[in-house]
């Protein structure tokens, strides 16, 4: 258990039977009344942001979590199947469990989030940014790049990303995992 007031952003909490991240807090302290914790919590589960006001003197009860490096190592039916870098341990994750899970290719690093309580899997998170070679897109055209046009190409994890029309086969370019969108063309 621990006080409101030692929330900071990246504690976990158990409220209502549900986990959240704290991802925003604010120590108020108004001119009447007493001091209060204002939050905004995430939920592990669906990722819907919550706003919360806790008095100072609330106890909640933290979640102890445990991050750790695991590998991707294929896909098997609807799981994707992970490895654990320091014991060698294989786990099976969801797909709905994984952000970015549409551009990750094998021997892929993931951060896997899971309760040290019960080493139940909260989440997997990929990195912001990946690089990826693209395997097809329509030819481009020298001089392109006036407009801020944009065509499809399917990369090597079968995801599809709009990148510009300057943009060819065979080519690797960096992706951001939280929405994937093109960042740049990376230099081989």
């Amino acid at each position: 258990m621990i006080n409101s007031q030692d929330i900071k952003n990246g504690t976990c909490i158990r409220l209502d039977g549900k986990l959240y991240f704290c991802i925003e807090f604010l120590h108020v302290k108004p001119g009447k009344g007493n001091t209060f914790m204002r939050t905004k919590l995430k939920n592990v589960v669906d990722g819907r942001v919550l706003e919360r006001r806790f008095d100072i003197s609330e106890k909640l009860e933290d979640v102890r979590v445990e991050r750790r490096p695991f590998q991707y190592l294929y896909k098997e039916g609807g799981d994707y199947i992970f490895m654990n870098q320091e014991t060698f341990d294989q786990i099976p994750i969801t797909h709905d469990l994984i952000t970015g899970a549409d551009y990750m290719k094998e021997g892929d690093i993931v951060e896997v989030v899971s309760d040290a309580s019960n080493e139940t899997i909260l989440f997997a998170e990929m990195p912001v940014k990946t690089t990826l070679k693209i395997t097809y897109t329509e030819p481009g055209l020298k001089g392109d790049t006036a407009t801020n046009a944009t065509k499809p190409a399917t990369v090597e994890s079968g995801a599809t990303v709009k990148v510009p029309l300057f943009v060819n086969d065979g080519e690797i370019i960096e992706i951001d995992t939280r929405d994937g969108s093109y960042l740049g063309r990376v230099k081989a």
